[in-house]
């Protein structure tokens, strides 16, 4: 066993004395060293319950004869952090929940991993650490919040942050936005939406690297404990069969997991997330191969914050695999791709049933012909861009518009809560990328201001920064090369005409050669000011989010 480093042979006697000040008997010396990473914390509500997550986990470790042994990451919460500096370390963070699980991993020599995650950069960070160790590991998320109740609708994070638009157009006194932020987020879970903790909680079943029921059980559900204990018996097995990360995740692993996520209508994240997992994997994954499944894949699923469904709906009508048996239907899945189970997909779908056609529709009856996301290039984004299909109204597929132009996020903000912003509008907000940030921020309150003020028919925006799970309406981030690095979006300026065409997948600037050569000419280099190491050290090896924002490799 890989644990054997440090507790077999006479050499190993003052190790085994450490060890045993742990209240490790020799009787557990024989047995094999389970590692459970944690993002147990106080400050984020998807996490405030792990703990009892990880006291299963651990239950089901001893359970199959294993020794757990539990240790700390770190975590931020993107909703709390929005809109203010803290954004810029979000991203940042994943990085660094990556390094501090495989840094740890190898300093103790686990022989098997369990991940106890949730929410939106620790879940991928955690991932990236399972194909970097490569030791036998599987993913045990927190789950979704619960959705709230708000005088006879439900309600979630995201009509919070649109009511503060509403408030701002008079269409709601303040006094009802107080209640209503009373009652959308009703306690432990990641939030209730397909935002992006939901949606790469989801797609680590479809990756094969999690139990059934992972992306959608809800938080507060028994039924969470006894998968968590499942968990921690089943990666004990692992060990003994000696069946590893790399031996389950391949590039059919990645096509399923896209072709969930283009079948859920998940977060623009994802593309940046699966695009560093599949590199911590070894795994190459080019980002047009979102745009090729979206063509083919179906959007089926409508939940918020584009449709009138949440997380708990979707586990309700049978879950990921219940999705994934559509798609399996379809000939639109990998089957042989292998899972923690130690059984390829295809066979693990056999029960798989839909029990709601509504939430979950045939193939043959979408809510949209093609895939919830695709990548647009063009003029503006040579690169490559990202836009959540699922949520671009019908009336704005083809649209050309004025720009109006930002310098980051809460500027733009102010601007359209104030009425700055018009009818035929395209919002450009830029050095918000992975270097010009520094840490590629989301653009929720911006794009929750255009709902909230009732522009989202009529407004589109556009940044090389990045969107929440739970933006909507007509607008592409990512664009690449971001402004810092010298992009076609660090030239635009006030009244330029932009065009997006959805069926063509195209982002132009309309100008003539000569003027963007012209502009190209006088463009000043512009790198961000930062005082705070992190930030600065991350700006200077981010790559491109068209990477997966993934840092130089030294």
């Amino acid at each position: 066993m890989r644990s054997d480093a440090v507790k077999k042979g006479v050499e190993r006697s003052p190790h085994r004395s450490l060890i045993k000040a742990l209240g490790v008997t020799d009787f557990e010396l024989e047995k094999p060293f389970i590692g459970i990473a944690s993002s147990e914390n106080e400050i984020i509500p998807g996490h405030i319950h792990l703990g009892k997550i990880v006291e299963a986990v651990k239950a089901g470790v001893r359970m199959a004869g294993g020794v757990p042994f539990v240790f700390s990451t770190i975590g931020v919460c993107d909703g709390i952090a929005m809109d203010h500096k803290g954004m810029k370390f979000s991203l940042p963070s994943r990085e660094v929940i990556a390094d501090s699980v495989e840094v740890v991993a190898n300093a103790f020599p686990f022989d098997g991993l369990v991940l106890v995650s949730n929410c939106d950069k620790i879940t991928p960070g955690m991932l990236m650490a399972m194909g970097r160790l490569n030791i036998p590991a599987i993913l045990v998320s927190g789950g979704p919040m619960l959705s709230g109740s708000y005088r006879g609708r439900r309600v979630d994070l995201i009509s919070v942050f649109e009511a503060v638009g509403m408030l701002k157009a008079g269409k709601m006194s303040e006094e009802e936005l107080t209640e209503l932020e009373n009652h959308a987020c009703p306690g432990a879970g990641s939030c209730a939406g397909l935002f992006t903790a939901n949606s790469m909680n989801a797609l680590s079943e479809a990756l094969g690297l999690a139990l059934r029921g992972n992306g959608t059980i809800p938080a507060v559900y028994a039924e969470r404990i006894r998968m968590a204990k499942e968990a921690g018996m089943r990666v004990v097995e692992l060990v003994k069969e000696g069946l590893k990360p790399r031996d389950i995740v391949d590039m059919k692993s990645f096509v399923n997991a896209i072709a969930l996520d283009l079948a859920l209508g998940g977060s623009t994240n994802t593309v940046l997330h699966l695009k560093a997992i599949a590199e911590s994997f070894g795994v190459q994954l080019d980002i047009e191969l979102f745009d090729r499944l979206s063509r083919k894949v179906p959007h089926i699923c409508n939940l918020s914050p584009v449709g009138p469904h949440d997380i708990e709906d979707l586990h309700q009508a049978g879950g990921v695999y219940a999705v994934l048996k559509r798609l399996k239907d379809g000939e639109l899945l990998e089957e042989d791709a292998m899972t923690v189970y130690g059984r390829r997909i295809g066979d693990m779908l056999e029960k798989a049933r839909v029990y709601d056609e509504e939430v979950i529709r045939p193939l043959e009856n979408p809510y949209h012909k093609e895939g919830g996301l695709g990548i647009f290039y063009g003029s503006l984004a040579p690169d490559g861009a990202v836009a959540k299909l699922s949520g671009i109204p019908e009336k704005m597929r083809h649209h050309v518009g004025p720009a109006v132009v930002f310098e980051d996020g809460e500027l733009a903000t102010r601007a359209i809560l104030s009425g700055k912003v018009k009818k035929g509008d395209v919002v450009v907000i830029r050095y918000e990328g992975p270097k010009g940030g520094p840490g590629m921020r989301e653009m929720l309150s911006p794009t929750s201001a255009i709902a909230g003020m009732g522009l989202i028919e009529d407004v589109a925006l556009i940044t090389d920064g990045r969107f929440s799970g739970g933006s909507r309406g007509a607008v592409i981030g990512h664009v690449s090369p971001e402004a810092a690095e010298g992009g076609p979006i660090a030239i635009v300026k006030d009244g330029d005409l932009i065009e997006i065409d959805v069926d063509r997948r195209q982002l132009n600037l309309l100008i003539d050669e000569e003027e963007m050569k012209k502009r190209y000419e006088e463009l000043k280099e512009r790198l961000p000011a930062v005082e705070e190491e992190v930030l600065r050290r991350y700006s200077l090896l981010v790559r491109s989010a068209s990477t997966g924002a993934i840092l130089r490799s030294l």
